[in-house]
């Protein structure tokens, strides 16, 4: 019973990886005819009703007071309007893969703020070394975009800054109120969905048939499976498993987005990006491995 229970949350980790890896590809296809701002939008408000759907059916109520919606708000901005709009605005000049890897940052940049912002998360000699090979791989991978052109640097940032967005969000989830996480995550998307509909209106044109079917198609699975599923089975693997399980999709999604772009759209594999890859990667396992080692101390 207990070997099958294991076996459930690895393949329910497995799902988790493969959603969030693979979002990187659907979000470059969905960048080819539709805009940045009408991805996050749909992408949003399509997770919004799966997960205010899977709400009411655990039998679960949205709170009513503005305190709430004013932090799920903040939570929607932080965590993904604003990097969702800086990944599909930089996806429109570089590839997906590159994208994936570059957000491999994102949970060394969330070790460095949790040593500032978080009480028992000081840094090691681990977590350093761990640190400073992240940062190398990151700097071998954009080496060549920064000696390019100005908006492939431009797109590169804003994917780095969208990598820091997310390990802000994880900073602020554990310093500001905590609530169910199911009631969160429909919360949070719903008022993103309602903050973005006005500008959404305003800078955008409707739909016309430019846009192509895949392109479409993937903002509608975006919003389905890497927004809506994958929250669900975010809470599922954290109830079942807990967050030091989770820690595990940090080595294997920038993987999944690298090779999957390779794959399906015959992006470039050089060793170049193989090397910035491994060592970000080793750099990742470094912090945790600092992590094992203080809780064996």
């Amino acid at each position: 019973m207990k070997a099958n229970k294991i076996m459930f949350n690895w393949l329910l980790l497995l799902c988790l990886i493969l959603l969030w890896g693979t979002s990187f590809l659907f979000t470059a296809v969905a960048v080819e005819t539709i805009d940045p701002l009408s991805i996050v939008f749909y992408r949003v408000l399509i997770g919004a009703i799966v997960l205010t759907a899977y709400l009411y059916f655990r039998r679960k109520s949205l709170p009513r007071d503005i305190k709430s919606w004013l932090i799920f708000l903040l939570f929607g901005f932080v965590g993904n309007l604003l990097p969702f709009f800086l990944i599909a605005w930089g996806q429109q000049t570089i590839t997906s893969g590159l994208a994936g890897m570059i957000m491999a940052i994102m949970p060394l940049i969330t070790m460095l703020l949790a040593h500032y912002f978080i009480q028992g998360e000081s840094l090691s000699v681990f977590k350093i070394l761990g640190f400073l090979l992240g940062i190398t791989g990151v700097g071998i991978l954009l080496g060549p975009i920064f000696r390019g052109s100005m908006l492939e640097m431009l797109s590169a940032i804003a994917v780095l800054t969208a990598a820091c967005s997310y390990a802000v969000n994880t900073i602020l989830v554990r310093r500001l109120p905590r609530f169910d996480p199911v009631v969160a995550g429909a919360g949070l998307l719903i008022a993103a969905s309602l903050a973005l509909l006005i500008p959404w209106l305003l800078l955008t044109r409707p739909v016309t048939d430019a846009v192509s079917s895949t392109s479409l198609a993937s903002i509608i699975w975006l919003g389905i499976g890497p927004t809506g599923i994958a929250t669900i089975i975010l809470f599922v693997v954290i109830e079942r498993a807990g967050p030091t399980f989770l820690s595990t999709i940090n080595y294997l999604i920038p993987v999944v987005a690298f090779f999957t772009g390779v794959i399906f759209l015959n992006e470039s594999l050089s060793w170049m990006s193989l090397l910035a890859l491994v060592i970000i990667m080793i750099g990742i396992s470094l912090t945790r491995l600092g992590v094992d080692h203080n809780a064996r101390v």
